[in-house]
This record gives structure tokens, sequence and C-alpha cells, in this order.
């Protein structure tokens, strides 16, 4: 192989790896929920999922190459089409649920980016509560990333990138900031650091809901179907991916344990997460500013210098997570969708999906799926009692929703092992029966973590609203799948 040939290095895929899958916003989140509690669950999620998960998806890519080569096609030739298609399109619909949470998020950190601090709380007009409010501007949001995707986004895109660098300066703006805030108060935490498996959270303090917190562990190591595709492009990948794969998590995982110790130099739970405002929506920019007015207060300014300088980090936190987002958001209108269709048989879908216009983008379906996310958008704005209600569900329909898709390429692992006639250049797991010792832990690891969430709401006597809720996505999800594919196959026959 010559010099211009030759794949990725190990140090190059590392940090590939780590910039694919590491999540500033999973830190704050991970804090609010469980506090140092959380620290374990991202370890344990690390050793038994990432890392035997990311091998998987590994050998997949390896054996099963060429230029529609992906879940579809791992899931068709490991199992069957019927199979690789209900997968494939619950693999989509995480994305539409993505778009239904993210559109409803994305004015959080634009309002804070402008004021310093959450406002979408303080919106009201026409007798309208702020939650179906925010859930009207985040109809409008995705009308018109649709409408400008179908365009063509190459030049925004560019231009959102600079968010994900904003996002990612956050992390080295947290260890410098917690490291001068930990020296100025002679080493004394704001959260004592004790009862690492207990939550300061109210609502994580059961077994149950404990273990319902492994599904926002598991989330936070997502991403991962997407490495398959790396192994060809990487040197030597037999001895280089594994490899890459054991330090990538042990990076990663250091880096959340880090990341979430570092909030409790700042952050004291009672007196800064406890109050109505605080949600999954706006944590991270709450604890942002927190970090900010801690600073200040350690380096000497008087409280209302230091509350402005808490503002000014919220604004940047802000700023930054709305061009990630933005990003994000005009990549994943077209993307998944795209890939969906043009990966599977294009006899599946009617003429006008497979239709791409001028600019490569199927416009037809692309506003089929923008209806699809403003429909539920306004049932679940509309819906919620209030906005913290609203932002909860909105995240953990979006976890469970990601999550799930893994099962079917767990589940599918040790059927592909026993495929003949494949060149497998690339195998970790050379024995059958580790093969299914593996999938089997892995598949309920995750299957535990999202029954648990789902469950949790209705152990707790909250009813089960938001259960129904996470459990609507994926069950009407997978109804549309097999229908679509039995139109198929009816359709196939009458040709026949």
């Amino acid at each position: 192989m010559s010099k211009t040939q030759k794949g990725m290095s190990l140090g190059a895929l590392v940090l590939m790896i780590f910039t694919s899958v590491f999540g500033f916003a999973n830190g704050p989140v991970a804090y609010y929920l469980m506090g140092y509690g959380s620290i374990i669950f991202y370890v344990l999620a690390a050793i038994f999922f990432f890392i035997p998960f990311a091998l998987m998806m590994a050998e997949y890519g390896s054996a099963i190459k060429g230029e529609n080569s992906g879940m579809y096609k791992w899931l068709e030739v490991s199992v069957s089409p019927r199979f690789a298609f209900v997968a494939t399109f619950m693999w989509f619909a995480s994305y539409v649920i993505w778009m239904v949470s993210t559109s409803s998020k994305v004015f959080i950190p634009l309002t804070t980016a402008f004021a310093g601090s959450d406002q979408t709380q303080k919106l009201s007009m026409f007798g309208l509560t702020s939650t179906q409010i925010v859930g009207l501007m985040a109809c409008l949001w995705m009308i018109t990333v649709t409408f400008i995707s179908i365009k063509g986004v190459k030049g925004i895109v560019k231009v959102t990138s600079l968010g994900g660098l904003a996002v990612t300066s956050l992390n080295a703006v947290l260890l410098v900031i917690s490291g001068i805030i930990l020296v100025a108060n002679g080493g004394k935490l704001a959260q004592p650091f004790e009862h690492i498996m207990s939550s300061p959270n109210p609502a994580y303090q059961s077994p149950l809901a404990m273990l319902g917190f492994a599904v926002f562990a598991i989330f936070a190591y997502g991403g991962l179907e997407t490495l398959g595709a790396m192994v060809d492009k990487t040197d030597k990948p037999e001895k280089t991916f594994p490899r890459a794969i054991i330090i990538s998590a042990i990076v990663i995982s250091v880096g959340y344990a880090l990341g979430i110790f570092l909030w409790g130099v700042s952050t004291n739970w009672n007196t800064v997460l406890s109050g109505k405002t605080t949600n999954l929506g706006n944590i991270s920019y709450v604890m942002m500013n927190n970090l900010g007015f801690e600073f200040g207060k350690a380096i000497g300014l008087k409280e209302a210098a230091a509350i402005t300088m808490g503002n000014w980090f919220a604004r940047y936190t802000g700023l930054g997570m709305f061009l990630a987002y933005s990003g994000a958001f005009f990549s994943l209108t077209y993307s998944p969708l795209k890939t969906l269709i043009m990966g599977t048989p294009k006899k599946l879908w009617p003429k006008k999906f497979t239709v791409l216009n001028k600019n490569g983008m199927p416009s037809y379906a692309m506003w089929i799926q923008c209806a699809l996310v403003v429909t539920i958008i306004l049932v679940a704005s509309f819906g919620a009692s209030d906005p913290r209600q609203f932002y909860n569900v909105l995240t953990l329909m979006a976890n469970v929703s990601i999550t799930l898709p893994y099962l079917f390429l767990i589940y599918a692992f040790p059927k592909f092992k026993k495929k003949e006639g494949l060149d497998r250049p690339f195998q970790v797991y050379k024995s059958y029966s580790t093969t299914v010792i593996v999938s089997t832990v892995v598949f309920i690891l995750v299957l535990g973590a999202n029954v648990f969430t789902i469950i949790q709401p209705i152990i707790d006597g909250a009813g089960p609203k938001d259960t129904i809720w996470m459990l609507a996505g994926p069950i009407g999800f997978s109804i549309i799948s097999i229908i679509i594919y039995q139109a198929y196959v009816n359709r196939t026959k009458n040709d026949k």
C-alpha cells in the first residue's frame, strides 16, 4: 500500500470516534439527573455497550461492503429483507423523533444567546401557554428548515460548523474555569462528594429510576452504527480498529466522568437545579450561567458583576448550541430520509418519493416528513401540562427511539456470524459461543434500559401518560413500516 493509499492511523481514528460520539450536553444532563452517581453508569456503559457494540459494527462494515452498504444491507444479508426494512425504518423514525424534540428545544439557546437565560417559559399570548407557543414556533422552524434544505444547504452547514467548534470549546471552558474556582475555594466542592450511588434528584431515588437512567448513558455513546464504514479506511484494521475502540472508550468515559465531577465544583444541586424552571431542555445553559457566576465570585467580582459574567457564559453557550443545532438540523432533514429511500428497494416507495430535485433532494418525501414532524409537535405541545413535563418527555422519547434500532443490529449479529460465503477481513468475535454471550449481554442491557425508562413514570405514580408517549413513536412507526413493506410484497406478487 502506497503512502497516498494508507488508511487512518490509530490517533486519527481515535480523534474521529471521540468527536463523533462525545457530547458536551450529556454531562449537564447526567449531573442533573443522577449527580456524581452518573459517573458509574457512564463507565459501565462504555465497558458493556460502547466497546462490544462498536466492534460488532466494525465486523458488519468489513464483511458487507459496497455503495449501498449500511444498516439495511447488513440486516438483509444477516436476517431477511422484511426485518431489514422494519429496522431501517425504525432507525429513520428515531431521527423524526429527534427533530420533534430538537425543534422544540432550539429556541432555548436562541433566547439564551440574546438574554443570558432561557426566556421560552415566559412566552404567552392569545391565551396560549408557553409550551403551546413554543410548539407553534417549532412547527414554523421545521417548515422553514425544510424549505431551505430543499434548495440546498452547503453554505449554511459551513457557517453552522462554527457552532460545533464553539460547543467543543465549552469542554475547555469547563475544565479551566472549574479549576480556578476549585483553587479559589480552597478545594471545597459546591456539591459534597458522598454517596456516589445515590442521586440528589428526587425523581431518581428508587432503584428502578436509577436503572432507567441507563438509557441516558447508552444514548451518550450514540452514533456508533456509522463506525462500520471506517474499517476499510483504517491502516492495519485488525490491530488498529480494536485498539482505537478501547482507547476511545477510555478517553470518552474519563471525559464524561471528569466533566460530571467538575460540575460539582460550581453547582450545588439543591441550590441551583431544584427550581421549577430547570428542565432537560435548558439544563446546560442554567449550569453554564452558574459556572460563570461562581467564576465571577471566585475572582472577586461583586454580585451584580458576577451575575453579568454568568449571563455572558450562558450567551456564549446558547449561541454555540443554536448554531450546532441548526447545522445538525439542516443535515438531518434530508440525510436519514435520503438514506432510507435510496438504500432500500425503490419499489417500496411511491414514485414521487424517489424523485430527486435538481439539488439532489427528495423534496416530495421531505415535505411529507415535515408534515409528520409538525403533527407530532402539535400533539405533544398541546398535550403537555407544563414546560418541565414537555421537555422531559421529548428527551425521553428521543433517547428511547434512538437506542431501540440498536436492538435489531445486536439481535442479528449472531445470525450474521453464521452466514457462509462472506469475506471477513476483520474479526474480533472468532468464537460463535463468545458472539452469542456478548450479543445477549448487550441486548439485555439496551432492552432493559429502555424498559425501565418506559415503565418508570407508572411505577413512580405519575400515571401512564409519559409511558404512552414513549411507546407511541416505536409502535406507530413499526406499524407504518410493516404496512409499507406488505404493500410492496403485494405489488410484487401482482407484477409477477
